[in-house]
């Protein structure tokens, strides 16, 4: 089995390459070539016929996309039409294709009923969300005709840096960095999710390529519901940081996009991922942060 993994200069890409080390397992970014050159991504996957294609590619630069055309245009070649070229290639090829979304694709507000399952009908607020919802919406056209796929929610990543120059740091790296430079921090205590570990997700997308359960939808993320400012109290007290944290509303810190004041993914279909603390303990151990 043969695995090629797109976006694999990425924090997740990364992880991916870790984990499908030992197999035969092929890593293209796009600082080896522009896979929004449609032409030339089929050329190269005809020639390299993959078992397996791990799309880790994608634009998720949330406010800039909800008021610049052009990175809007970009959002919508990287998170809607690229997974349909690889989804027409997949279907054709009898490829398997492994896609992820997000909890963006979600609406979160009032919802009373628990967290977002997998059946749960989407209704992303921002362009951002909705141009990942219609990536998800190319895939299950395909899927109608046979296409063997699993589509992995997730959110809130952390973990290693990956390789490109373009990566954008997580949320508790930039909490790491603040917390060296500032005594008072503010944190949004809202816009309630999951966060997820990297490391784990790669993993958990290995068992799904090793188990091959039934093809479709899937919530991964690492287990227990957290705010942004939940996530960073652990985080100060994890490292003995001594700041002012304070808890701001969404409306206290406007953004351009709009997000979802509640989007938890409950994975029902796979096995739990570890609490996020326990990873994030992982993390900062990683970083020589914690003991």
């Amino acid at each position: 089995m043969s695995i090629l993994i797109l976006g694999a200069a990425g924090n997740l890409g990364g992880q991916l390459k870790k984990v499908f080390s030992n197999q035969d397992c092929q890593a293209w970014d796009r600082l080896d070539f522009d896979f929004l050159n449609f032409e030339e991504l089929s050329k190269r996957l005809h020639t390299l016929s993959p078992s397996v294609i791990i799309n880790a590619a994608a634009y998720n630069a949330v406010d800039k996309c909800e008021e610049n055309e052009a990175e809007a245009m970009l959002a919508r070649r990287l998170n809607t039409e690229l997974p349909g070229v690889l989804s027409d290639y997949c279907l054709s090829s009898q490829t398997l294709l492994i896609h992820y979304s997000t909890d963006y694709v979600f609406g979160g507000d009032g919802r009373l009923s628990g967290p977002y399952q997998e059946t749960d009908k989407p209704s992303p607020l921002n362009v951002y969300g909705r141009t990942k919802f219609a990536g998800e919406q190319e895939i299950a056209r395909r899927a109608l005709n046979g296409l063997d796929y699993y589509l992995i929610r997730t959110s809130k990543l952390f973990g290693p840096k990956g390789e490109s120059p373009q990566v954008k740091p997580s949320f508790f790296d930039i909490m790491i960095t603040l917390s060296l430079e500032k005594e008072t921090i503010k944190a949004i205590d809202g816009e309630r999710s999951c966060f997820t570990y990297t490391p784990d997700l790669a993993i958990a997308t290995k068992s799904l390529v090793t188990d091959r359960p039934a093809r479709g939808i899937y919530h991964l993320c690492n287990s227990g519901e957290a705010t942004w400012y939940d996530g960073a109290n652990y985080l100060f007290q994890a490292i003995g940081a001594t700041v002012n944290l304070q808890a701001l509303a969404s409306a206290d810190w406007p953004r351009p996009a709009v997000r979802p004041q509640y989007s938890a993914l409950a994975n029902h279909r796979r096995p739990s991922l570890r609490p996020w603390t326990e990873a994030l303990d992982e993390y900062l151990f990683y970083l020589g942060l914690k003991k």
